[in-house]
C-alpha cells in the first residue's frame, strides 16, 4: 500500500494551532487542502493565518515564492463536513473528548467515500474506543503529530485494535511522503512518547518533592549534565502544567492507577493555583515581564585533589579517567573485581549514582550520569551529613578542575539523571514486550519527539545490560512506593547471559 497520491484532497478538522500544522504540512507536501471547523468562520481565520505563514517561509527563504503560490490556492476552507465528500484522507484535531470526536467520525463517515482514510491527532485518548463509533473502524487510524507540526519531524501512527494492516501502511507512507518520520505504534495509554517520557517528569518532580533540590537545579543537571533539550520545569511551562499533569492523569488512569505513572501532588497544586506556565504568566517559574529567572545552585571553587586512585573500569563513566589526567589530576589505577570507584585523598570514595544513598556508608560521595562527560558543563553531587568537609571539597574541587559547574543535592538515591534514564530505560523494555513497538521506533521517537540526547535502548547498550535494573532495584529498597521496581522484561533483559560479540 503506498502513500495516497498527491493530487488527492486531504482534509483537516479543527483549526486549532495543531489542525493548521497539519494543513500546513499536506499543503506544502502538495495536496489540495479542505479545511473544516464548527465554529462559523473559524477556517477562514485559519487559512489566513497559514497563509501569513507561508509568506514568513518565503521571505526568510525557506519556500519558494511559487511554492506558496500553489499551496495557497490549494487551500480551501469550507462550511460543511458534506463539502470533504471526495477527500482521500481527514485528520482531526479538535478537543480532547471521546464523545466530540466520536460524534464527529459518524458524521465524516457518512459524507465521505468508503476508501477515504479516517484519522485522529489525539495525544491521550484511546483510537480504538474513537474507531468504535464507526460502522468500518478497519480504516481508522490515529496520526499523531507533534507540536509544532511543520517543523517536528515525528509522527507516530497509531493502530487501534480495529484497525486494518492495510490502513496503517497507507498512513505510514503518507506522512513518510510528507517529510516526516513515522513510528509505528499499537493503541496503548500514551503511545511511544507520552508512554516513555513519563519518568522525565516524575523523578524531577520527586526530587524537588524529597526537597532534594530546587527546580532550578534540577533543571540545570538535567540540561548540562544529562545533555536534555530543557529541563522538566522549563518544558512543562512551556507544554502548560495543566495540559502535561491531565497527559500524566490520562496515562496513569488508563493504566489503572499504575505506579509507574504517579501523577505529582505538586503539579497538581500548580494546576489548581492557576500556575500554568507561560500562558498564565506562572507556573513552577515567574515568567511575568522583568521577572528573573532563579539560578541553580553553585557550589563556591574549591582546590582539586592532586591525586586520586580509580579502582575498576567506573563502568558509564570511565572517561573520567582520561579526563582526570588531561586536567592534570595524577591517576592511579587498581584493579577491582567487584564495583569501582574513585578514591580520593581524604581515603573516602566518590562513585556513580547507583540507587543506594550516602548516608549508608558515610564516607561516600555520589556524582551523576552523564551521556558524553567531556560534553557535561555541571555535575550534581550529593553525600549525607557524616561525609567529611574535606571529602565533599576534594569532589568539588574534582569535577570544578573537569570544566564543570557543580550542584550539591540533597542525599537523594540515584540523584538526578541516572533515576531517570534507568525508569526509561525500563519503561521502554516493557513497551517493547507488550507489542507497543520496535526498539529502533522507540528509539527514533525519544529521539524526535522529545528531543532526547540518545534514544533508550541506545542509551542502555552504552550503560551495560545489567545497569538499569541494577540501579532500579537498590531504588525499589528503598522507597515505599513500587513505582521503581524493575519490570519482568528488564529484569529478563539483564539477567539473560548473551554470548555475541558487543551485547550488552
Amino acid at each position: 500500500m503506498t502513500a495516497i497520491d498527491l493530487s488527492s484532497p486531504v482534509a483537516v478538522v479543527g483549526t486549532g494551532t495543531m489542525g493548521q500544522g497539519i494543513a500546513q504540512v499536506a499543503l506544502v507536501a502538495g495536496h489540495p487542502v479542505r479545511l473544516y471547523d464548527a465554529v462559523p468562520g473559524r477556517a477562514q481565520e485559519a487559512a489566513d493565518a497559514i497563509g501569513a505563514r507561508l509568506d514568513r517561509l518565503v521571505a526568510k527563504g525557506r519556500l519558494a515564492a511559487a511554492d506558496r503560490d500553489a499551496a495557497c490556492a490549494g487551500l480551501t476552507p469550507v462550511d460543511s463536513v458534506a463539502e470533504l465528500a471526495d477527500c482521500a484522507l481527514v485528520v482531526e484535531a479538535v478537543l480532547e473528548r471521546l464523545d466530540v470526536k466520536q460524534r464527529l467520525f459518524r458524521e465524516l463517515e457518512e459524507a465521505v467515500s468508503e476508501d477515504c482514510l479516517l484519522a485522529t491527532n489525539t495525544s491521550s485518548l484511546s483510537v480504538t474506543a474513537i474507531g468504535g463509533a464507526l460502522a468500518n473502524p478497519g480504516r481508522f487510524v490515529g496520526l499523531h503529530f507533534f507540536n509544532p507540526a511543520p517543523l517536528l519531524p515525528l509522527v507516530e501512527v497509531v493502530s487501534g485494535f480495529a484497525t486494518d494492516v492495510t490502513s496503517a501502511t497507507r498512513a505510514y507512507e503518507t506522512a513518510r511522503a510528507w517529510g516526516k518520520t513515522p513510528v509505528a505504534s499499537a493503541d496503548t495509554p500514551g503511545f511511544i512518547v507520552n508512554r516513555i517520557a513519563r519518568p522525565f517528569y516524575a523523578e524531577a518532580f520527586a526530587v524537588y518533592e524529597d526537597q532534594g533540590a530546587d527546580p532550578a537545579t534540577i533543571d540545570a543537571v538535567l540540561r548540562e549534565c544529562g545533555g536534555f533539550r530543557m529541563g522538566a520545569f522549563e518544558l512543562t511551562d512551556l507544554i502548560g502544567q495543566d495540559v502535561n499533569e491531565s497527559v500524566t492523569r490520562s496515562v496513569w488512569e488508563s493504566f489503572f492507577q499504575d505506579a509507574r505513572f504517579t501523577p505529582s501532588l505538586a503539579q497538581r497544586r500548580l494546576v489548581e493555583a492557576g500556575r500554568l506556565g507561560r500562558k498564565s504568566g506562572h507556573g513552577w517559574y515567574d515568567h511575568a515581564e522583568g521577572a528573573e529567572r532563579p539560578e541553580p545552585h553553585t557550589t563556591q571553587k574549591e582546590r582539586p585533589p592532586a591525586h586520586v586512585t580509580v579502582a575498576g573500569t567506573l563502568g558509564p563513566a570511565a572517561e573520567l579517567v582520561a579526563m582526570m589526567r588531561e586536567a592534570g589530576i595524577e591517576v592511579r589505577e587498581e584493579e577491582q573485581e567487584h564495583g569501582s570507584f574513585i578514591e580520593l585523598p581524604s581515603g573516602d570514595t566518590l562513585c556513580l549514582a547507583d540507587g543506594q544513598t550516602a548516608v549508608e556508608f558515610g564516607g561516600v560521595v555520589y556524582f551523576d550520569l552523564s551521556p558524553d562527560y567531556r560534553k557535561a558543563t555541571r555535575m550534581a553531587l550529593s553525600a549525607s551529613q557524616e561525609t567529611s568537609a574535606q571529602t565533599l571539597a576534594e569532589a568539588v574541587g574534582l569535577f570544578q578542575a573537569l570544566g564543570m559547574d557543580v550542584s550539591v543535592v540533597g542525599d537523594v538515591p540515584g540523584l538526578i539523571v541516572a533515576r531517570t534514564v534507568a525508569r526509561i530505560v525500563d519503561l521502554a523494555y516493557d513497551a517493547v514486550a507488550k507489542g507497543v513497538a520496535t526498539e529502533e521506533d522507540i528509539d527514533t521517537a525519544m529521539r524526535l519527539g522529545v528531543n532526547y540526547p540518545l534514544g533508550p535502548f541506545e542509551w542502555n547498550r552504552r550503560l551495560g545490560r545489567t545497569w538499569a535494573c541494577d540501579l532500579l532495584e537498590d531504588l525499589n529498597a528503598r522507597h515505599a512506593s513500587p513505582r521503581f521496581r524493575p519490570s519482568l522484561a528488564l529484569y529478563r533483559h539483564a539477567h539473560t547471559l548473551d554470548t555475541r560479540e558487543g551485547a550488552s
